[in-house]
């Protein structure tokens, strides 16, 4: 099954308000060459929101033509609802293997409009959709009922749900009752990088990785720990990088830290996110540079 495993979040680096096409085919090489099981481009951590339809259509095409035979999922999302086809034909005709909708928002949306939207995409697309709950950027929140809908569209094949509770009766519980309302061919796919080893031991099939499309060797230590049943090691491993997952509550969230270091590591340019967003301070980036030696995460 394709929508399970680890699905790794690459950047899109810029240079000079342009995509960085070198630093696209970088990112995605290494994936593939590390083992993931999926590509997504175009998540929130590719920065989908800040680019054109042609940007996005390269960062597509990149992905795909770089990833070998590791799947590429891209994410379409978009405020209107053309935009959304639009972007999903140019990720069909790019090759992708599946597309990843958040339903963004300027205006509050209500569960028919959400509805309706995926409704609309998996009647015009002929790859599976992965439904994209991230309240913390799209400031939409899914319920059970609506996941219950969606889910039993034609081509809906995994929700990526956010963090699940710390405790693992909880989210175990947390995960049952989603399994429970969507149907055994929706993969759940966890997502919140901290909550990806409790997520995976709590029935979560995938995990949608932000630190694995930066350092997929680390995020794969885990998720093979998990998928063998081995959650003791997975856990003990997530509980040893508590300093990497503090560091995304502290300084700005994942997106910094990991464009931070995607930067001293000479994946990608320096200052390669798109502004306004300015990325770590001086400060911030001396303390991110001695946590990843601290733990090790260069080797």
């Amino acid at each position: 099954m394709t929508f399970t495993g680890l699905s790794a979040f690459p950047l899109t680096p810029l240079v000079d308000d342009a995509v960085d096409e070198d630093g696209v085919a970088t990112l995605v090489r290494r994936l593939s060459a590390a083992g993931v099981d999926s590509i997504t481009a175009l998540g929130s951590t590719g920065g989908y929101a800040y680019l054109t339809r042609q940007e996005r259509a390269t960062v597509a095409r990149l992905a795909v033509q770089h990833a070998g035979s590791t799947p590429v999922f891209v994410g379409i999302g978009a405020l209107r609802t053309s935009q959304v086809l639009a972007h999903a034909e140019d990720a069909q005709r790019a090759g992708a293997a599946g597309l990843l909708l958040a339903p963004m928002t300027y205006q509050p949306l209500t569960a028919d409009d959400v509805f309706t939207l995926f409704r609309t995409v998996v009647e015009n697309s002929s790859v599976p959709v992965i439904v994209y709950d991230n309240p913390g950027t799209t400031h939409f929140t899914f319920g059970l009922d609506l996941y219950a809908r969606i889910a039993e569209l034609p081509g809906i094949a995994s929700i990526k749900i956010p963090g699940v509770p710390a405790d693992l009766a909880e989210a175990r519980e947390h995960v049952a009752r989603i399994r429970a309302v969507v149907p055994e061919r929706v993969t759940i796919g966890v997502s919140g990088d901290a909550a990806a080893a409790t997520g995976l031991a709590a029935g979560c099939e995938a995990w949608y990785s932000v630190i694995g499309g930066t350092l997929p060797e680390l995020a794969l230590r885990i998720t093979r720990a998990a998928r063998t049943g081995d959650h003791r090691a997975a856990l003990a491993e997530s509980e040893r990088l508590t300093p990497l997952w503090e560091a995304f509550a502290t300084l700005g969230g994942s997106l910094r830290v990991t464009a931070a270091i995607a930067e001293q590591r000479g994946l990608v340019r320096r200052s390669c996110l798109p502004l306004p967003i300015l990325g770590l301070d001086d400060a911030e980036r001396a303390h991110v540079a001695r946590l990843v030696d601290a733990l090790g995460l260069d080797s």
